[in-house]
Order: C-alpha cells, then structure tokens, then sequence
C-alpha cells in the first residue's frame, strides 16, 4: 500500500501533496511580493516590491542592470547540485520556523515602514526558511548560496553617499601613479588637470568612483568564487578581493584616458572615455580576478588551513 501524506513526527511533505503545497506556497509569495503594495509613487500610486526592484534594474542609467543576471545564476547553482539536493537526508528542522516568522516580521515592518528593500531582504529568508523547515539543515546548506547570492538583486542605490569620498581617493591615487609615470598633474579636490598647458583637464565624476562597477564585480566575484573556488577561505579571499579589484579597474580607466590625453588630446580621449571605458574596467578586473583566483587555487589546502596567529613565546 502506498503511503500519501506525511508520517507521525515528519512534517515534509509527500508525493502529489508535495507539489500542491509548492504551488500554494508560489502563489502566496506572488500575493504577497507581486502584487500587494510596498511602495508609493506618483504615477503608479501602489506598487510591489518586486516591480519596484525590476523597475530599477531597467532604470538607474544601467547601474543595476547586472540585477537580471543574478537570479539565472542562483537557478544555475541549484541545478548543479541537483542530485545532491535529491539524495540529502532530509528531516524537518524547528530552526526554519524560526526563520519563516523573523522574515514575516521583516515583512510586515518593511510595509508598514515603506522600506522596500527590507521586505525584499524577508523574501529571501522565506526562500531559504522553508526548505531548511520543511527538509532539513543538510538542503538549506546546498541552497544557502543560490539563495543569498539573491541579494545582489536588491538596488542598494543609497550607497550613492560614499562617491565623494570615492572620487577623492581614486584621483588621488591616479595623480600619483601619472606623475610617478612622468606626466605632471595637479589634483584639485576630484579634478586632475596636466601641468603643462594644453594637456588634459578632467574631472573624476560619478561613474569614476567606482561604486558602480563595485556592486555589479562584487556580484561576478561571489559567482565566480563559488563555481571555480574549493573551500570557504578560497571564496571568502576571492570574493574580499574584489573590493580593491574594482577599485584597481576605475583607476586604470582613469590613467588610459589620461594618457591618451596626454598623447592624442583631450577631445580623442573623451571618445574614448564614452565609448570604451567600461571596457577598460571590466578588462582590468575580470583579468586580475582570473589570476587571483589561480592564485588561490595554487595555495596547496593544508597551507590554508594552516594559517591561525602565531603563540609568542615567553
């Protein structure tokens, strides 16, 4: 005789019965994140807060356009370890209730508080919360990646504050570096001008501070260190680095530029600025990323493992 259901003292759930619990927890994730109101705007009066996230990934001037990509990664993730997902022991954890209510409160203050990008943040602890409820420690730990890694989806635009201070240590680093190469610049706050007449005069803005290629390197790191790294230290080091990495990219757009300007003049040099210089960045840190990574991968485990504070003698 077969057996539907579920059996004393085991809360997953069986066979068919499986699939229809799936379907209606889909459809309450949708009422609740797709279609109820979360934010209020002045043409669309109430909207959701996945429209309100997907509305930013096409808008921003492209910033997050990256946001489209990462939910194909997370269901790449998923999809290799499918069969270890399939054979994992499974057994109800009371640790994913507590996990499933704590995102339902966030849930309930992001509304109520119109932060949107909290609400956002509990849809990812109920992605995560029910499976650890429902199957176990062992299934969460396979899905803890696919599911955090989600996080990159949400617009964090209000780090917008920190350009200033960004702007200002990446001029002054390409100051440096060009007048270590020879070529005489002056910095003036976020303005680096050649000291000789009629070189080049620029400006480090926004797109040069390194927010931007920051969020979306920060994303192609962590998915990187996850598929090609072996062991948590090795993606944990990968995924820090792209933090100087990003930093190494914007200043090797601004020295190409200067240089350019410096031989070619200014006008070529901002055709190059508009046209390719996102190219240069990703260039440099999808390059230094590889050889990081390789780097990594060089480190024999044991030599890892190793590494712990050294006892002083007495």
């Amino acid at each position: 005789m077969k057996e539907v259901g579920t059996c004393t003292g085991d809360r997953r759930p069986r066979g068919r019965y499986e699939l229809v619990l799936f379907g209606i927890l889909l459809l309450e994730l949708w009422i609740l994140y797709g279609l109820m109101g979360h934010t209020q705007g002045p043409k669309s009066g109430i909207g959701s807060a996945l429209r309100w996230m997907v509305d930013r990934w096409s808008g921003s001037g492209g910033d997050l356009s990256h946001g489209w990509l990462i939910p194909i990664v997370s269901a790449v993730a998923i999809w290799r370890r499918r069969k270890e997902l399939a054979s994992a022991e499974k057994t109800a954890s009371m640790a994913g209730l507590v996990v499933i209510l704590l995102s339902l409160m966030l849930y309930v203050f992001g509304v109520r508080a119109q932060l949107t990008r909290l609400s956002l943040l509990s849809l990812i602890g109920l992605l995560w919360g029910i499976p650890l409820y429902l199957y176990g420690r062992r299934v969460a730990a396979l899905l803890l990646f696919p599911c955090a890694y989600l996080v990159f989806c949400i617009p964090l635009s209000f780090l917008s504050d920190i350009t200033v201070p960004l702007r200002i240590f990446v001029s002054t680093i390409s100051a440096a570096l060009l007048n270590g190469v020879g070529i005489q610049t002056e910095r003036v706050g976020t303005i680096i001008a050649s000291s000789v007449g009629g070189g080049f005069h620029f400006n480090v803005a926004d797109p040069c501070s390194g927010l931007r290629s920051l969020l979306a390197l920060s994303a192609i790191a962590a998915a990187y260190a996850h598929f090609a790294q072996k062991g948590l230290l090795r993606k944990l080091l990968l995924f820090a680095a792209s933090v100087p990495i990003a930093m190494i990219g914007n200043i090797s757009r601004i020295l190409v530029v200067a240089l350019i300007a410096a031989s070619c003049g200014q006008e070529f040099a901002q055709g190059v600025y508009e046209q390719a210089s996102g190219l240069i960045v990703f260039a440099v840190a999808v390059l230094l990323m590889i050889a990081t990574g390789n780097l990594l991968n060089a480190i024999p485990s044991r030599k890892l493992r190793e590494w712990k504070p050294v006892d002083k003698e007495d």
